[in-house]
């Protein structure tokens, strides 16, 4: 592949020659032109390409785009980007979008001028089409965006159902879901991981699925709607871990007891699981791991001219905590 040093030593100029007349800045005598021109032509060589190779290796600036930055998975997530982007001496730049595409797009273009080297970003509103013609390497963290996108996600969908079997196994009989939101990859994959383990039970009912938005205060009052109808319920599984101290704070609210009344079990493994009363059981994701590695494959796109496709996808692990009853006193009891 060809580079503004190849065009400019084929057209005897210099490479800041090549930009001003790329660019239409500043003065440059005809014959001079029509040699680059020539030159372009022959090395069959791209203006948009010729942008990134000015700064390529210069910027060494990457961003991490988020959707809510009061949800402590982001932060938590975006400390392990920012630590892979150091040891690559990388600058590190962390947007805020509120999924606003709006906002998002109005970043991008403000950092397309700062010569942004990639993106790792975490959207529930951004076009993976757009995303995909994007001029510059992109991953896709936490969940899918386009299936032409390089990603890094967990097994929401297996890790999901494994959260709801845990509840069966602790002798949950009615067990309800609080869902995130229905346009986003991995909430739907959540939703389906639920329905795969309970939707053949007899006493399943579609009224036992709220939705929570991924936010806390709509999960709280979500919860609070799920139990009031049906005050049969006595297991739970929350989209997220956020939304999982709505849950809880909906039970107190109710007087439910967690967990004699109501096992409770939701899904990120962020530290405020550790902090609430009772403290969260959840699907932990290794947080770090999946940050650091979106980071690292960013960082290799952007220095190697070859940018195959890649798709990892880490494991859950169940976290046993006091939201829920304990499997061993459970089994003493029999």
């Amino acid at each position: 592949m060809a580079t503004i040093k190849d065009v400019a030593r084929l057209a005897e100029v210099s490479t800041a020659t090549v930009s001003r007349v790329l660019n239409g800045n500043g003065y440059v005598h005809l014959e001079t032109k029509e040699r680059v021109a020539k030159a372009i032509q022959q090395l069959n060589y791209r203006p948009n390409d010729v942008a990134r190779s000015l700064y390529k290796g210069r910027s060494k600036m990457i961003a991490l785009f988020v959707p809510d930055i009061m949800n402590p998975f982001f932060p938590e997530l975006a400390r392990a980007v920012e630590d892979m982007a150091k040891q690559h001496e990388y600058t590190f730049v962390l947007c805020n979008t509120d999924d606003d595409p709006e906002k998002e797009i109005a970043y991008i273009e403000a950092l397309k001028q700062k010569s942004l080297d990639g993106i790792v970003v975490v959207s529930s509103t951004m076009s993976g089409a757009y995303m995909k013609d994007f001029d510059l390497p992109v991953i896709a963290l936490d969940r899918i965006l386009h299936k032409d996108l390089s990603s890094v996600t967990v097994n929401n969908k297996e890790g999901a159902l494994q959260a709801v079997e845990y509840l069966k196994e602790i002798g949950c009989k009615r067990i309800a879901h609080i869902a995130g939101p229905e346009h986003v990859s991995n909430a739907k994959q959540r939703l389906n991981g639920y329905l795969d383990a309970v939707k053949q039970e007899d006493w399943f009912k579609y009224s036992y699925v709220e939705q929570g938005e991924y936010h806390f205060e709509e999960a709280k009052q979500a919860t609070q709607r799920l139990l009031e109808k049906h005050p049969e319920i006595d297991g739970l599984f929350v989209a997220n871990d956020l939304m999982g101290v709505g849950a809880l704070k909906a039970a107190e609210a109710l007087g439910i007891r967690v967990p004699e009344d109501l096992s409770i079990i939701a899904f990120d493994g962020i530290t405020l699981g550790e902090t609430t009363t009772p403290t969260l059981t959840t699907m932990a994701q290794p947080i770090y791991k999946i940050g650091a590695r979106a980071a690292e494959m960013l960082i290799h796109q952007i220095e190697q001219i070859e940018q195959e496709k890649q798709d990892e996808e880490f494991k859950v692990t169940l976290v046993e905590r006091d939201s829920t009853r304990n499997r061993r006193e459970i089994h003493d009891n029999n």
